[in-house]
């Protein structure tokens, strides 16, 4: 069954782009007018990020942001036989920053959030450096499209790593110089383990496990910002956030992290994932204190 899906959606992706960004522009439709999916939860963290917007200027980002949703999936369909010149073409990089960090023998640990299309990051970053380049994954429930999508993000080297094994092969990973991509903006399960500080002016919890692996191995730690240039054309760009994790502690490393963040949504506000639960939890007084940088 996973090898029939894997050959319907190959062959499907090899209609012209404009047939997917025209079903995008209809899922869009569908998502934002008729199904008006996680419509109040969108409007609701676009306000708690941005509480001057005009309505105006919410409606255009709103209805932006379900076209860029569309097109993240449409596109992704497009990659599966999407050939590495052509990659290149639709996502220009600078990964400079990290290849003369790999070759100085550290290990990278690239930052992330939710922006469109992240699809593109593990098509470009691989062919690009000169080492080993990591992702971290959650199972997808249908074996088939677990095995669909691990197929896309894999064919250009990327080595899948999934969540449930991330910690035990952890050391494993960073034993030689490597990169490895987190997106670090999701909601922790566990709020009352995790560090506290204010993302857009209001309480969040953030995962600790990204700032203790970088300060265990000493990585250099490295922000991206996946910009859209026009529809299905992309530009990643890094920024050094540190070459020495050790020298922080987890508090200042997070802070560092989630400052990096709101920076790149700030810049595009269209480009992030708003229907995800970011502000689901409340901090109360049984939690470690709202840290406030330095």
């Amino acid at each position: 069954m996973s090898l029939l899906v894997r050959l319907f959606f190959q062959l499907l992706s090899l209609l012209p782009f404009a047939f997917f960004h025209a079903l995008g522009s209809f899922a869009a439709f569908i998502l934002h007018r008729v199904v008006k999916y996680r419509r109040a939860l969108i409007e609701q963290n676009i306000r708690q990020a941005f509480p001057s917007i005009t309505q105006q200027e919410l409606d255009r980002v709103i209805k932006s942001f379900y076209r860029n949703f569309a097109d993240t999936f449409t596109e992704s369909i497009k990659m599966l036989t999407l050939s590495r010149r052509a990659i290149k073409k639709r996502c220009t990089i600078d990964l400079t920053l990290v290849s003369e960090l790999l070759k100085e023998g550290k290990s990278v640990q690239l930052m992330a959030a939710h922006q469109f299309n992240w699809e593109y990051v593990n098509q470009v970053i691989p062919p690009a450096i000169p080492a080993p380049y990591y992702f971290v994954y959650r199972t997808i429930q249908s074996p088939a499209f677990n095995q669909l999508f691990l197929y896309l993000r894999t064919r250009q080297g990327g080595r899948a790593v999934s969540a449930e094994e991330f910690l035990e092969k952890r050391d494993e990973i960073f034993a030689q110089p490597s990169a490895l991509i987190l997106g670090a903006d999701q909601n922790p399960s566990r709020p009352a383990t995790a560090r506290w500080m204010n993302f857009f002016g209001k309480p969040t919890p953030f995962h600790v496990g990204p700032a203790k692996g970088a300060i265990t191995h000493n990585a250099a730690m490295v922000m991206l910002n996946l910009k859209r240039k026009k529809r299905g054309y992309y530009h990643l760009e890094c920024k050094l956030i540190t070459d020495n994790a050790a020298r922080y502690s987890i508090d200042e490393l997070t802070w560092l992290y989630k400052t990096e963040a709101e920076k790149v949504i700030q810049e595009d506000p269209t480009n992030y994932l708003w229907s995800h639960r970011r502000w689901r939890h409340e901090w109360n007084a049984s939690y470690a204190p709202i840290y406030q940088g330095n």
